[in-house]
């Protein structure tokens, strides 16, 4: 591995992360539920939800919106492959991650990942959350920033070359 790594950090990792629910799984989002002709989840019970609690009604997250799988299970896959292209186009790097100048790359070449660490990648977030968080959380506290996810898929985050300012 190269010295002088500039691990990315818990912070920025989160910040990119929420860049990324912006600009990326929102509009994914949008599309999915306009293309499901609103079949994917009832809307109307999510407003319904947020006026009852706007209210001050302690009942408001009682009834659930109705949520089809099918539709939720397309979105993700969806999400899913945008995100891998992204990776693929911009060398490990989703949007959040390109303004915030950070990229995902192999933890022992420090090259590019490969599909496969992609694909592992993305579904090791599911472990990671299901343990309360903490394996995101363990970026936190790891000298080399890493995750769960980033152990499962044998990669890190780190600060992009570029983003360094030249004298």
């Amino acid at each position: 591995m190269k010295k002088n790594i500039r691990y990315a950090g818990f912070w920025i990792r989160f910040f990119a992360s929420f860049f990324d629910t912006l600009f990326l799984a929102l509009p994914v989002g949008i599309i999915i539920y306009f293309v499901s002709d609103g079949n994917w989840f009832d809307f109307s019970q999510y407003q319904h939800n947020i006026q009852m609690a706007m209210n001050g009604n302690m009942h408001a997250l009682d009834q659930q919106p109705h949520t089809s799988l099918t539709w939720e299970f397309v979105f993700e896959i969806s999400v899913l492959l945008v995100t891998i292209l992204f990776w693929e186009k911009w060398h490990g790097a989703t949007p959040g991650k390109k303004f915030l100048h950070v990229k995902i790359v192999d933890a022992f070449t420090c090259k590019d990942i490969n599909n496969k660490q992609a694909i592992t990648r993305s579904l090791a977030y599911i472990p990671s959350l299901l343990l309360f968080g903490l394996g995101f959380l363990m970026v936190a506290f790891r000298k080399d920033k890493r995750g769960l996810h980033d152990l499962i898929a044998g990669t890190i985050v780190i600060y992009e070359e570029e983003a360094t300012p030249h004298s």
